[in-house]
């Protein structure tokens, strides 16, 4: 057996992909190139900055239609992960795939162990989403949340909205 510091020969090396060209001059990114990720402070006026940034993102990639729903649903992540877990950094991510956009927020209240507790935690935490609840139903899409799998652990609470739902919302 090869010590693990023996160097590989040249052959079990692919080569790296090129970088895709750029775009146009003027031309906006593709709406499934759309990842968008923040830090948030885990405080009252976060809730308006990721409404603001996830905004921005959907228009950046031609997703206005997308807003309404979206900024809410945003919106109401971060408030939800700002009412349970006050003080602390939260992170939201914003997605769009195959037809959906998705948004996850992560907060670092960690699950309960006792089933009390947790049962508890999981009403107070269903009721200060109830809003953003509406809204996914609304738009035709689905939401949850569990233990985080990030380092650190924590809660990660995500909704996933179809792009026709989405784009639906109040449009009548």
């Amino acid at each position: 057996m090869p010590s693990p510091f023996t160097p590989l020969p040249a052959t079990h090396f692919a080569v790296c992909p090129t970088a895709p060209a750029p775009a146009a001059d003027g031309e906006p990114p593709s709406p499934d190139g759309l990842a968008c990720s923040l830090t948030l402070p885990g405080e009252p006026c976060s809730s308006q900055i990721a409404r603001s940034t996830v905004r921005s993102a959907l228009h950046a990639h031609r997703l206005d239609p997308l807003a309404p729903a979206a900024v809410q649903v945003a919106g109401e992540l971060v408030a939800a992960a700002w009412y349970l877990d006050p003080g602390r950094s939260l992170y939201l991510s914003v997605r769009h795939r195959d037809g959906f956009l998705r948004l996850t927020a992560y907060d670092g209240h960690v699950p309960h162990t006792h089933p009390r507790l947790a049962a508890h935690c999981e009403a107070r935490r269903r009721g200060a989403l109830r809003v953003m609840s509406a809204v996914v139903k609304d738009c035709g899409g689905s939401w949850g949340f569990g233990e985080s799998r990030e380092p650190g652990g924590g809660t990660r609470t995500w909704a996933s909205l179809p792009v026709a739902g989405a784009a639906g919302y109040l449009a009548s």
